[in-house]
Order: structure tokens, then sequence, then C-alpha cells
């Protein structure tokens, strides 16, 4: 049986375990990602105290990529000691409220993170295909002396993702934007400059990352599919066009402004919550 992995921010309640049952010690979350990162990439490990009606203890939500790899951490993880004395407890989440199942992307270095993980680090490449200043300065006002002092800079990219061994490849845009308070302060400029720069090639390869799907066999083979369903205008045109598009600024920036975050939901799981067990007993 397959499994789709895609870059996006995980959201399936399958792919979310809650541990608990765990004592307070320096490193907690370290631990727990050393332990459960051995089944596959993890997007997050979170610990946290527990309320006080469950007693003194912590416990943690730890989101995988894929829901195969949090049931075999489940299965292999419950009930061991690993790194405390007393066992830990470890359960499935089993449902998620549908209206906050919002879909996310990953960022950059995450994006990254799952392609290496699963493609290997000379299994994909990327390239800047054009990154282009569409700030738009009011040059007029400049030429009359009127500088102004707080400018707003914005760097429009576009990047193309390639997987050779599986003959894919897709592109990305995306949009970096900053306000420089002090215009006329050459380093604060440079500075503000570069940082948008690298949050727009960011950005791009995020997108671009956003129309693959990683297709997981049960043997640990990966096939690479391209995402039909994220096609984008922009993804049909020569490069010479998408310059040419980008230089005369003739794009809806707004569309390549994306956020990269994660909203937290209400989870439920298929064992009891921590309070609940303090309540029984």
């Amino acid at each position: 049986m397959a499994e789709v992995v895609e870059f996006r921010v995980p959201v399936g309640s399958a792919q979310t375990l809650l541990v608990w049952g765990l004592e307070e010690a320096p490193g907690l979350e370290h631990s727990l990602f050393s332990v459960f990162s051995k089944f596959g990439p993890l997007y997050s490990v979170r610990a946290h105290r527990n309320a006080a009606v469950a007693g003194p203890g912590y416990y943690a939500i730890i989101k995988f990529y894929s829901s195969g790899d949090a049931r075999r951490a489940q299965r292999a993880c419950k009930g061991q000691r690993l790194f405390q004395k007393s066992p830990l407890k470890v359960c499935v989440c089993t449902k998620q409220k549908v209206f906050q199942q919002q879909v996310l992307a990953l960022n950059s270095n995450k994006c990254q993170e799952l392609a290496n993980h699963y493609l290997g680090f000379n299994g994909w490449s990327s390239r800047i295909i054009t990154l282009q200043n569409v700030s738009g300065f009011d040059d007029d006002n400049e030429e009359l002396g009127k500088t102004l002092q707080k400018r707003s800079l914005k760097y429009l990219c576009a990047v193309e993702v390639m997987m050779p061994n599986h003959g894919v490849r897709t592109r990305g845009v995306g949009l970096g934007e900053a306000d420089v308070e002090n215009g006329e302060d050459p380093l604060e400029f440079v500075t503000a400059t570069r940082r948008v720069q690298k949050l727009a090639a960011g950005k791009a390869l995020s997108s671009a990352f956003q129309k693959i799907l990683l297709v997981v066999l049960d043997n640990g083979k990966v096939a690479v599919e391209y995402n039909s369903t994220q096609e984008e205008p922009t993804d049909s045109l020569t490069e010479e066009e998408l310059k040419g598009l980008i230089q005369v600024n003739e794009l809806s920036l707004e569309q390549f402004d994306f956020e990269e975050e994660e909203v937290l939901s209400d989870l439920s799981f298929d064992d009891e919550l921590p309070q609940q067990e303090a309540l029984s007993n």
C-alpha cells in the first residue's frame, strides 16, 4: 500500500502522536526527537507541562509527515521506558475538527529536509530563474531631492526544482517584502535588500515544492508525481516570457505572498488524555 506525502504542514490526525507520562528532565524535546525521528522525518516536537489537575510531569505532541511512520512509532514506543524510568504512554490521534484543517505550505527549509530524506541530497536540485526588484520606488521624488525616509522593498523570485531521476520539474514564484525605516542609510538598505531577496527565494522554492507529490511505497521506494491541481499560469511560460512579465510588473503580486506557518488544532486521541486519566484515579 502506498502513501502520498506532500510538502505541506501535516494536519491529518493519523500523523499526530500524543505522548504522556513524561518525566521532567533537561533536553526533553531533544530526547523525544532522537527517539521518534528514527521512524521517519518529523515536522515538530512540542513538550508541555501537565495541567495542575493531572499532576506533575509533561506530555508532548509529535507530528510526522507520514501516518505510516506515526503508526510504527506508536507501536514500538508505547509502554517502553526509553530515556526515562517510567514507561511512556503513546497514542495516535483519531479525529480532528474539520473546520480547522487549513492546509499551509512548508517553509523552504523544511521542504529541503523532506526532499533530502526521501530523495537523497543528490536526488534533486534547484536554480533561480530570475530575481527582480519590483519595489516601484518614486524616482521623481528622489530627483527633486525629496528622498523618502521610509522605503518599501519588494523582490519577486522565480525558482525551478528538478528531480532528474523521476523526470519531474516544477516552478515556483515568491514575493519578499519589508520596510526600510532609514532609506538613507546604505548599510541598512543593503542588509534589508539581502534579507528580502532571501525571503523571496525561499517562498519561491516552497511554492515549487507544493506542486510535488511523494508516493512512498511499503518497500521504501519513492515515486514522484506532479500535482496538476497546484498548476499556475506562469508554469506554462518560457523563461524569457516569465522574466519579461516580472520585469514589466504585469503579474499580480498578491498571489505570490503566501504564509508558511502552522495553525494549532484541537485534537482528540484514541486513548484518554492525561487530565482524564488523573480524574479517574
